[in-house]
């Protein structure tokens, strides 16, 4: 068992709490990747998509997971099971220190996971209180002006890591 923590990192600017939407366990929020097949190494072409909230029969046994895919090269199974309660919320304090922050554990078998993209459905609020949603990284960096603060506020520099874990 391999189970993988998404870790990201980031510039902020006057904001904190960057999480999805819904807070770090979000069943809604979909989170995607690429994924490198364990057994011959191909890598797939598109990003694959899990949430929380859809879940499948995993063939071959009673468990459910979030995902099943075959390898499209040599056709070998493999599964994703996404596991609530590893991630928080990350920090003006963890930007400031530059340090990565835990979103999400993933129990992945038959894959590793790659290439993570940040897209639509987050959220932050300013150091003053004002909350930000449906922030949308597609474009790239997220800037705003914090009336409430009469300061600007941003995001940028997004990174991510993943960590093998037991």
């Amino acid at each position: 068992m391999v189970q993988f923590l998404l870790e990201i990192k980031a510039e902020l600017e006057n904001l904190t709490n960057l999480q999805p939407q819904g807070g770090c366990d979000d069943p809604e929020f979909s989170y995607y990747f690429k994924l490198k097949c364990g057994n011959c190494g191909e890598v797939s072409q598109k990003e694959t998509c899990v949430t929380l909230s859809e879940m499948v029969d995993q063939p071959k046994s009673r468990g459910k997971v979030h995902l099943v895919q075959k390898c499209k090269f040599c056709n070998r199974e493999g599964s994703v099971l996404m596991i609530r309660g590893r991630g928080r919320p990350y920090t003006v304090e963890d930007s400031e220190t530059q340090v990565f922050g835990p979103l999400m554990l993933f129990d992945i078998r038959g894959f590793e996971p790659v290439d993570f993209v940040f897209k639509d459905g987050w959220s932050a609020e300013s150091i003053t209180g004002t909350k930000y949603d449906n922030i949308n990284f597609l474009e790239g960096d997220f800037v705003e002006y914090d009336e409430k603060g009469e300061c600007p506020v941003g995001i940028s520099e997004l990174k991510y890591n993943f960590v093998v874990t037991k």
